[in-house]
């Protein structure tokens, strides 16, 4: 037992004694089938706070032979498994965390000679006679324990990319540790020494120029998660056990702190899942993170559209992305399409997989990406917002009039930056023009299931605002008669769904004519108390 060879269970027991563990040992189960196979070398990345160190130390509690962790494992999901004891603790495990190194290592110089000093001795004392003094290299040491005793060995390797997203600018040290790690997984000869490659970090593997620096890993991302979804984040099964354990209103955690779509799969921030629960309290603990700092230069960056991407995105629409140019680093944007998929990767935005596109995926990462905009003034988010303001005041003010002028106005001064010509597009600048909706209202919720169909956007107030704002239920018709969505709106009984967020509702219903390039608009208002006795 070792610091880095065959560690004991300790840190993933830290994790077990915490007052909230969600159960994730169902990840071991694939892990174990690619054993010794070609899809045995895995790069997981998520953003901070997903658990990534969490995950790592469950492989190695699980897998390392410096430990005995049957009774750890025992009534979790893996023991139910029949490959349950095949694996327990039966492998040679290397673990190190890329980041814990930086500092004994004396700086990112130095780091990957402290990896390969460090993990060669500790190997040395177990095989001393395979491992001369003259062996520096730790693919050279492992290939040479495997020549000479068949032994094959399990790499965790924690906060892999933190030279490539924290030394951005140190290209020596990034090209000695891209080496170092080829030397340990790319080849034919690192097949023959390791059974079980685990990356984990916030980037996917660093590309150089369109390839991938170890094409042979399967990834794991933001992007696709593939198999791997449920054990990103928490699901939602998962978060609503929480909720009626810890006695917090689902609907409320749901709208705070859900968003992120990977696969069939709904997954939640694990840290602020937790922190929720635990102290009650809904708000954005995201900013806590170390990440928030680097994306307030990266939206401010010079790139045609970005920031008026960012602002359709904080209104509550989804901004199409292309995504296969990033270099997977911190340094090398060409466009707004790099940073967008760049905040991907970071959790500052979610991306739907199917429609190409990112969005913001939940009322936390609004509020932190709303405050980034903030600390350097965008003269295109104060004209968006000084017309939204004034769209705003008179929907709740009922004045219809006003309403339809304004979506007029925002219609022709935008129309360069939001293109409209369809009823899809025409929801997209609806969502603009409603942009000042975020200081009271939570973002929009589209195609809500409302009582016998879906309503196109409904905007429920915050708690603290519930009192003086009505939340707005909006329908909206592409040249068709504005009267017909009012009418829609009450024969499906839209508001029905409504009852248990929030008090009054304002029924809007707008539609556009084609033809004329003009907009009509009915409002009428609900009250709650008379609705709900009739």
């Amino acid at each position: 037992m070792g610091r880095f060879v065959n560690p004991d269970n300790s840190a993933f027991q830290t994790a077990l004694n915490s007052r909230i563990y969600v159960d994730k040992t169902g990840l071991l189960e694939y892990t174990s089938q690619v054993l010794d196979t070609e899809n045995a070398f895995i790069c997981n990345s998520r953003p901070r706070r997903f658990g990534k160190s969490v995950t790592a130390n469950m492989l190695t509690a699980y897998y390392s032979r410096g430990c005995q962790s049957e009774e750890m494992f025992e009534g979790l999901e893996i023991s139910r498994k029949p490959s349950f004891r095949k694996h327990l603790n039966q492998y040679e495990v290397i673990h190190f965390d890329v980041q814990w190194c930086m500092i004994p290592a004396g700086g990112a110089d130095h780091v990957v000679s402290y990896i390969e000093r460090n993990v060669i001795a500790e190997l040395r004392e177990i095989w001393p006679e395979q491992l001369p003094e003259s062996v520096v290299s730790l693919s050279e040491a492992l290939s040479r324990i495997n020549a000479e005793t068949g032994k094959k060995f399990i790499v965790i390797i924690d906060e892999w990319d933190v030279l490539i997203r924290d030394e951005s600018a140190n290209r020596a040290a990034q090209e000695e540790y891209v080496n170092f790690l080829r030397g340990l997984f790319k080849g034919s000869e690192p097949t023959k020494f390791i059974r079980l490659a685990y990356l984990t970090g916030i980037l996917p593997i660093k590309k150089m120029k369109t390839q991938s620096a170890l094409n042979n890993f399967d990834e794991f991302t933001m992007l696709d998660a593939s198999v791997l979804a449920p054990y990103v984040g928490f699901t939602e099964d998962e978060v609503r056990k929480l909720c009626a354990d810890y006695q917090r209103d689902f609907e409320s955690v749901k709208r705070w702190y859900d968003g992120y779509r990977l696969e069939d799969c709904h997954v939640y921030n694990p840290k602020a899942v937790v922190t929720v629960m635990l102290r009650g309290k809904f708000q954005s603990y995201w900013s806590q993170t170390g990440t928030y700092e680097a994306i307030v230069p990266l939206i401010n960056m010079d790139f045609d559209g970005l920031k008026t991407a960012v602002i359709e995105m904080l209104s509550g629409t989804f901004v199409e992305v292309d995504t296969g140019s990033f270099q997977n680093d911190m340094i090398s944007f060409a466009n707004r399409d790099d940073v967008l998929t760049c905040l991907i990767h970071l959790g500052y935005l979610a991306y739907d997989e199917k429609k190409r596109a990112a969005f913001i995926p939940n009322e936390e990462i609004r509020q932190e990406l709303t405050a980034a905009t903030k600390r350097k003034k965008w003269s295109e988010m104060l004209k968006f917002q000084q017309e939204s303001e004034i769209l705003l005041d008179a929907t709740l003010e009922m004045d219809t009039e006003t309403v339809a002028e304004k979506m007029d106005r925002i219609h022709t001064e935008y129309a360069s930056t939001i293109q409209y010509n369809n009823e899809n597009s025409l929801s997209s600048v609806l969502t603009i023009a409603y942009l000042s909706t975020m200081e009271y209202y939570f973002r929009p919720v589209r195609e809500m299931p409302t009582g016998r169909g879906f309503a196109d956007f409904i905007y429920i107030p915050k708690p603290e605002y519930i009192k003086d704002y009505p939340a707005l239920l909006i329908e909206l018709k592409w040249n068709k008669n504005v009267k017909t969505a009012i009418s829609q709106i009450k024969e499906k009984n839209y508001p029905q769904a409504l009852w248990d967020y929030t008090g009054d509702i304002l029924l809007v219903g707008l539609s556009y004519n084609k033809k004329t390039r003009e907009h009509q608009c009915v409002i009428e208002r609900l009250d709650y108390w008379n609705e709900r006795t009739v």
